[in-house]
């Protein structure tokens, strides 16, 4: 039995995934511990996962609804976010870190936490680091939708120079911003950064997962060496234990499939007028409707919808969607990954962060259609919807898709490729090559 700790934070799209791995690596045989905001302890606790805090407390239901329209603002949301929220507190995150795995084996680790690298040197402790979206990567040779430069993803078909050089261009104007991660190594005898704080420092020389299907990416020249791309790994639950309202299962039964909207747990909370949008086309399109507005209160609805719509806090995406005629989702790549799954069309409304090169993913793959988050009215959500049931091309590629992610097995591939890292001798060996480790 090893000792392994998975570190997180952020929303349930951040927290799912590492409980999914954890859940499979207990039920191997190993000890192991979720290291996240304090937010989260009932429900890691309540899967019967050891849990140790980390701050800072970077679950959206920590912040006011003012706080998180600033962090999703596509251009200065991310620059907000690691200026204010995260790296003013890299002590803290460094100290909670370092207590919850010194008796540790393996860390594994989200990259927002900044600090943890510093802590698995300061241990000589193995390390595997985690990619949820493709985008995060920064390839020059794969470019992202890039929310600051829209003008540079229409480029890509110049080759690597133009996005390489922009990605240059904001590793130096970002550099700086790393100054408290700079101080800490000097205070704890640690060697200086080999290259920037905030990206390259962040890949582990043990290798890197990346826990997204390899539809959506191939690796590039740049990735990080020992990259693997395990497939997506799923788990969906509000509260554990916890099924699809019984209420919720008798309306999907009673009728027609619905179309659902859902903003996950993160653009929820700054949604605007998204589903007062979303309403009004859902009328147009005189269809039934499932409609997940986030924590009672978040988004008020009128209080005389029709039976033809339902209206709900959360619902698991698993159980949900498969019954669903489209649905209309902000880009998380948690959701994308349970679109594809159950194998329905998307209209994907990104709104910051990752979203916007997820959603463009979905696009090329011939599964949805994009309308970003300033351009979501009725009149386009309900004719793009229109064409998304309407065209018999995507139930086609839809399903063909669907059947190519359930045959992924990305929680087996990612217990395969850690337990490898632990069998081997990381004072003899450093880097692990784990590309061959698992096939999808």
């Amino acid at each position: 039995m090893k000792r392994i700790v998975l570190a997180t934070s952020g929303s349930f799209g951040d927290l799912h995934p590492y409980i999914a791995v954890a859940l499979a690596l207990q039920a191997r045989g190993h000890a192991v511990t979720i290291a996240t905001s304090e937010a989260h302890r009932e429900k890691v606790e309540g899967e019967g996962l050891a849990f140790h805090p980390v701050r800072p407390e970077l679950t959206p239901s920590t912040h006011s609804p003012e706080m998180f329209a600033r962090i999703n603002d596509p251009r200065s949301g991310p620059g907000y976010l690691l200026n204010e929220l995260v790296l003013p507190y890299v002590d803290q995150m460094y100290e909670d870190l370092l207590e919850g795995c010194r008796r540790a084996d393996l860390l594994v680790i989200h990259p927002v936490l900044f600090a943890a690298p510093l802590v698995a040197e300061k241990l000589n402790l193995p390390w595997v680091s985690v990619i949820l979206a493709p985008g995060a990567f920064v390839s020059a040779y794969d470019p992202p939708v890039f929310p600051p430069f829209p003008w540079l993803y229409p480029l890509r078909h110049l080759g690597p120079l133009p996005s390489y050089l922009v990605f240059e261009f904001c590793r130096k104007a970002t550099r700086r911003w790393a100054k408290s991660l700079d101080e800490l190594r000097r205070r704890e005898g640690l060697r200086p950064a080999q290259a920037h704080p905030l990206h390259a420092e962040l890949w582990s020389p043990y290798g890197t997962l990346a826990w997204f299907s390899p539809l959506l990416a191939a690796p590039q020249p740049d990735w990080p060496r020992h990259t693997n791309i395990t497939g997506f790994v799923f788990y969906d639950k509000q509260h554990p234990g916890e099924g699809l309202n019984p209420a919720l299962r008798d309306f999907l039964r009673d009728g027609e499939r619905p179309l659902v909207f859902t903003l996950g747990t993160s653009a929820v909370l700054a949604a605007g007028n998204f589903y007062q949008e979303s309403l009004r086309a859902i009328e147009q399109l005189n269809k039934r409707a499932v409609l997940l507005t986030g924590a009672q209160g978040r988004n008020p609805l009128p209080g005389n919808l029709p039976k033809s719509i339902f209206v709900a806090d959360y619902a698991p995406y698993s159980e949900l969607f498969p019954h669903a005629a489209a649905i209309v989702h902000s880009g998380g790549i948690g959701t994308c990954a349970h679109v594809l799954r159950a194998g329905v069309p998307m209209l994907v409304v990104p709104f910051a962060f990752d979203q916007p090169d997820n959603a463009a993913r979905m696009q090329r793959l011939g599964v949805a259609r994009v309308l970003s988050a300033k351009r979501y009215n009725a009149n386009r959500a309900a004719e793009i919807l229109a064409k998304l049931i309407q065209d018999s091309h995507y139930a086609t590629r839809c399903r063909s898709i669907a059947a190519q992610i359930k045959n992924e097995d990305g929680i087996a591939n990612a217990c395969r490729a850690l337990e490898t890292v632990l069998q081997s001798n990381p004072k003899r060996e450093a880097e692990v090559d784990l590309m061959s480790l698992a096939k999808v």
